[in-house]
């Protein structure tokens, strides 16, 4: 044991073994909000009732004699009041209260959901609203609190329940709304703007006058977009009719909300009706292959997480939309004061938000805090908590589409080594395949891929192949003639097979939603069947939005259908989960059940509860510093919605970096939870040890102290792992009282460990402010322990180019990181830890390791070390 003291910061070392300019997105293939007919129908809603204003009266009701509270929910049914007033619209309502102390509110339309309408164009489809998201993205969480009670009175009805019953849901019945109250507090309010908008099914009406007949009646809404729907090329046949939902959710006394990922944005959400600073155009969620995509745009890209948070002073209340149908979310912040003279200062913003789906249940989980924890806890009991992931996976990966060759890959290998660089995976993209066909290895270019995974498993490496949802449509290929031939593919709304293109051309796409599909896919994977494919490989899954070249914007027609008769406009955003599902299936398949290591899968689209499967990154970004800069908003937001395993490519996809810019994306992406390079084609190589001097060196620096910070690294993630906590973390989610933090994106803290990191975002920089909290609390200087404290303002740092990122230590923790550099992870297993020791004014520290195999699946049998470390004097 070696101890030495440096100043008030400790070091405690204990053995033990255990492409140039790109164009911008071509925002002609992807629709606005006034292209898209339900998003346009529910923006003129909340138009007519804003117009309306004291006026207007919401025509939903709660019927009193519907309701029902035992065992756990209350029950009624909603009546929508037509606008002629001839008739009312059942819609079952259920408000489940669960023993997390999370609220479910779910209503559902009666007569579609007893199957009593017609479907046009004799569409197979199902006539029900799509019910089963729940079972691809909810995996616990749902055991109801059997105790609840309730009193009705002064037409509400009124349900305490949570924690020692401190939460209270105040169902009003006419007009219907539900006040969902911490304390005497309202926190979260549902339908308080009168914005909910359940699109009942209704008949098409046939508006063109037959001779010698009466002229048909003038229609009392917007039937323009109701029955059809035209873009791209494409006609979507709507079967069902007009079918969207939209309700307002309103977050009283909150200035800023956060989540709902995947969008280029800032990590506090803007507004999206227009004015300053603001959107014209809602967030929206619809998973996209979005070409070149553009900055600070509430645009769609490749995934979807409809979880938002709000947050003021110590205060976090948050909602999780269930629904796999194309959603849009507009955000309004308006002013109150208690004081009708004080002119607008000081007083209290709330935040409105809309959010509408084209169709499904209005199914809503309600989160009240109230600290940030208390929110992504109970979501992650509900969705599943961040995989752990293999130890090597949260090493450096080095991708590129493409090595051409394995003699390439084994170079590149060596020139890693030679140059005495770190690193752990190498990535093959889809040219090393046999003319884009899955399975399949090109025998020109890479006739021993055993030999090749041979070579790097010497050193403790591993491959990871891509393998996207698209197969080829190629007379004898075996793998498309049992997709047809079982009729395993996802059809059209004639029910033949659905073609579209994609990389190979023509091709066909295997319907993951069947659980015989899961099962022919797992026997894909067997050694015996991919062969050329050693236990050193993994898996990467692109392109499984779906992204179909030809389809509407880049995907498939919403009318396709899926296994049950699930149109694909019900399922669209869960797509990509469960295709990465059914990989995951198949690398535990592929092993022997007794020694089954846990799998490694990237995926490009996910949904809530993707977190359990794989890793994310944030797509096809550039080679520009505002994409450096928006990287670090983006996984920060990725992390506090239960996603933690994400990063952005390293360098760019498109273009060529400058060497400034490279170096400074090494230096931050040291700190991505999920580390990989990557770039496009027609990019020229960049490989670390490329750059030249004076480049390399800091690179190469970036890289040593992310696997120095493995422990870490690993122990963040056995965090996120078992409580659901980001393994990077905004400062309002640390510090949830200091309102100056509140809208900060480019600095972070490492999980548990104190690490606060701000990375250089921009060009011809060499150092950076960063702010530190209005507390007491001393930070140190990571590499030089010159101490630091700020109390609420920022501190400057040097952060010169051929240095390394600004990175701080809070007092109070203790650290375990490796010293000694090797060529991979698995070369450091049996190294030395060394514990960093950073004292807090009171002299204290502690921290916590966590120590397991780092691959199989034992320490679900409680083969792992975790312990815990304090000093104090």
């Amino acid at each position: 044991m070696l101890y030495h003291c440096l100043g008030p910061i400790v070091a405690l070392v204990l053995f033990f073994t255990l492409l140039g300019p790109i164009a911008a997105v071509k925002h002609e293939n992807f629709k606005t909000c006034e292209q898209s007919g339900f998003c346009k129908r529910n923006r003129a809603y909340a138009d007519k009732v804003n117009a309306g204003g004291s006026s207007w009266t919401s025509p939903y009701a709660l019927d009193p004699k519907t309701i029902s509270v035992k065992k756990g929910q209350l029950t009624g049914v909603v009546l929508r009041t037509l606008d002629d007033g001839t008739d009312s619209i059942r819609l079952p309502l259920t408000i489940a209260f669960l023993d997390s102390g999370v609220a479910r509110v779910t209503v559902d339309e009666e007569k579609r959901q007893k199957g009593n309408i017609e479907l046009r164009h004799g569409s197979k489809a199902r006539k029900q609203r799509y019910n089963g998201a729940q079972d691809w993205a909810i995996v616990g969480g749902l055991t109801l609190n059997q105790a609840v009670s309730s009193k009705t009175e002064n037409g509400r009805t009124i349900v305490p329940f949570g924690p020692d019953d401190s939460f209270k849901a105040v169902v009003k019945h006419a007009p219907f709304s539900i006040d969902f109250m911490r304390g005497e507090d309202t926190q979260i309010q549902f339908n308080g703007n009168g914005l909910l908008n359940m699109e009942h099914w209704r008949p098409k009406v046939d508006r063109v006058q037959k001779e010698g007949e009466p002229a048909p009646p003038e229609p009392t809404e917007d039937e323009e977009t109701w029955w059809e729907e035209s873009f791209g090329g494409n006609t979507d046949s709507k079967p069902r009719g007009p079918e969207s939902i939209g309700l307002d959710i309103t977050f009283p006394g909150y200035e800023h909300v956060y989540g709902i990922p995947e969008h280029a944005s800032s990590l506090s959400l803007k507004q999206t009706r227009g004015g300053s600073g603001a959107y014209e155009q809602p967030y929206r969620l619809y998973n996209s292959d979005v070409f070149e995509y553009e900055m600070d745009s509430p645009m769609t890209l490749y995934g979807a997480i409809p979880l938002m948070q709000a947050h003021r002073k110590d205060s976090t209340v948050g909602v999780f939309w269930l629904n796999a149908a194309e959603t849009w979310v507009d955000i309004v912040k308006t002013k109150r004061s208690s004081n009708p003279l004080s002119l607008g200062i000081g007083g209290t913003t709330d935040t409105h938000t809309h959010w509408f789906s084209e169709n499904g249940l209005l199914d809503v989980f309600v989160f009240l805090g109230p600290t940030p924890k208390d929110i992504i806890q109970p979501y992650n009991e509900l969705t599943g908590y961040t995989q752990l992931p293999q130890h090597f996976a949260l090493g450096y990966h080095q991708c590129r589409w493409n090595y051409v060759t394995d003699e390439d890959v084994k170079d590149v290998d060596r020139k890693f080594d030679k140059s005495r660089i770190p690193y752990d995976v190498i990535w093959l993209d889809i040219e090393y395949t046999e003319g884009k066909k899955y399975f399949t290895w090109d025998k020109d270019n890479f006739p021993d891929p055993l030999g090749m995974q041979k070579h790097l498993d010497d050193n403790g490496r591993k491959l990871v192949i891509i393998v996207d949802p698209h197969i080829k449509n190629e007379a004898n290929y075996p793998v498309v003639d049992a997709l047809k031939a079982q009729n395993f593919a996802v059809v059209n709304k004639d029910n033949n097979i659905f073609e579209g293109w994609c990389w190979p051309g023509s091709s066909y796409w295997p319907d993951t939603f069947n659980p015989a599909v899961i099962k022919w896919w797992k026997s894909l994977f067997t050694y015996s069947s991919f062969q050329g494919v050693a236990s050193n490989a993994f898996l990467w899954n692109d392109m499984n939005e779906p992204s179909v070249f030809n389809g509407p914007e880049t995907t498939m027609p919403k009318d396709n259908l899926h296994f049950g008769g699930w149109e694909h406009r019900d399922v669209h955003n869960i797509n990509g989960l469960t295709f990465v599902n059914a990989t995951y299936e198949a690398l535990l398949a592929r092993d022997d059940p007794k020694h089954q290591r846990r799998p490694f899968i990237l995926t490009r689209s996910f949904y809530a509860g993707s977190q359990r499967v794989g890793a994310m990154w944030t797509g096809d970004n550039l080679a520009a510093w505002d994409h450096l800069e928006a990287s670090i908003p983006m996984i920060l937001n990725q992390a506090i919605s239960g996603f933690s395993f994400s990063g952005a490519d390293v360098g760019g996809f498109f273009g060529n970096p400058s060497k400034e810019l490279l170096t400074r994306w090494y230096q931050a992406g040291a700190f991505y939870p999920f580390f990989r390079a990557h770039a496009h084609i027609d990019s020229r190589r960049r490989e670390p040890y490329l750059a030249g001097a004076p480049y390399t060196e800091p690179i190469t620096q970036a890289l040593r102290l992310r696997y120095t910070l493995l422990p870490a690294w690993y122990t963040a993630f056995h965090t996120a792992s078992t409580t659901g906590e980001p393994v990077v973390r905004p400062m309002w989610y640390v510090h949830p009282s200091d309102e100056a933090g509140f809208a900060l994106d480019d600095q972070f803290y490492v999980g548990d460990t104190g690490l606060l990191v701000k990375p250089v975002l921009k060009e011809n920089v060499e150092n950076v402010d960063i702010y530190l909290p209005p507390t007491s609390d001393v930070y140190y200087d990571y590499f030089s322990y010159e101490p630091h404290t700020a109390k609420g303002s920022s501190v400057r740092l040097d952060a010169p180019l051929l240095g390394h990122t600004p990175v701080l230590i809070r007092g109070g923790n203790i650290l375990p990181r490796k010293d000694r550099p090797r060529k991979s992870s698995a070369l450091m297993k049996h190294d030395p830890y060394t514990l960093v020791i950073a004292l807090d004014n009171n002299l204290e520290a502690e921290g916590t390791i966590y120590i397991d195999d780092g691959e199989s699946f034992e320490f679900q049998s409680s083969h792992f070390l975790h312990r815990r470390f304090r000093i104090a004097p």
